[in-house]
């Protein structure tokens, strides 16, 4: 359990994911280390961020951490062994991407990815524990970047607004258009409009 009066050792991870409920795309998951002897200031959960400030923030992540990895379930996988399965084993990769084996582990939420290393789950931990929330803002900055590719690839849907969370926009897309091959056929609107569509 978790423990906020603890003194964690230095290679303890933070990790969190990023596009659990979206209707397309992967889910993307971040793991980092930071180090203590170079503090960020302004870590928080990615959610709770502007813009701006979580793209300002993903640079110093980058270049303080002592090391991070980033990881990813494709829509393939999130179709085949379902979303929180395949939010644990983007976690999993993203922890075995480090290049170091973390002494300890802490991630975001109530479910641990399977890893050879002692884990804690930390509820709200993307505001609770600094790496938690360096990890949120690395694989939300990676996935919104992923996004905006998306609308470059396929103009008429508004990727880059609404990062494929079900909207109205999103939805009223999604019938005009149809799903694209990037789309969870999974997910309840888009297995919807695939069973009307005889698939």
């Amino acid at each position: 359990m978790y423990d906020e009066s603890r003194v964690y050792p230095l290679l303890t991870a933070g990790v969190d994911e990023v596009g659990r409920g979206p209707l397309a795309g992967p889910v993307v998951a971040a793991a980092v280390i930071l180090d203590p002897h170079k503090p960020i200031s302004g870590l928080a959960d990615s959610k709770k961020l502007s813009e701006k400030k979580r793209e300002a923030l993903y640079p110093l992540i980058k270049e303080n951490a002592l090391y991070y990895a980033v990881a990813e379930a494709s829509v393939e996988e999130i179709d085949r062994i379902n979303i929180l399965q395949a939010s644990l084993l983007a976690m999993q990769r993203a922890i075995e991407g480090l290049g170091v084996i973390p002494e300890h582990v802490l991630v975001d939420g109530n479910k641990a990815p399977a890893v050879n290393m002692p884990v804690d789950t930390v509820v709200k931990g993307d505001s609770r524990v600094a790496s938690i929330s360096a990890a949120s803002i690395i694989a939300k900055v990676d996935r919104d970047r992923m996004m905006r590719e998306y609308h470059d690839r396929y103009p008429q849907f508004s990727f880059h607004k609404h990062k494929a969370y079900g909207s109205r926009q999103h939805l009223d897309e999604l019938l005009e258009h149809g799903p694209t091959p990037v789309h969870r056929k999974t997910f309840a609107p888009v297995r919807k409009l695939l069973d009307e569509d005889g698939e």
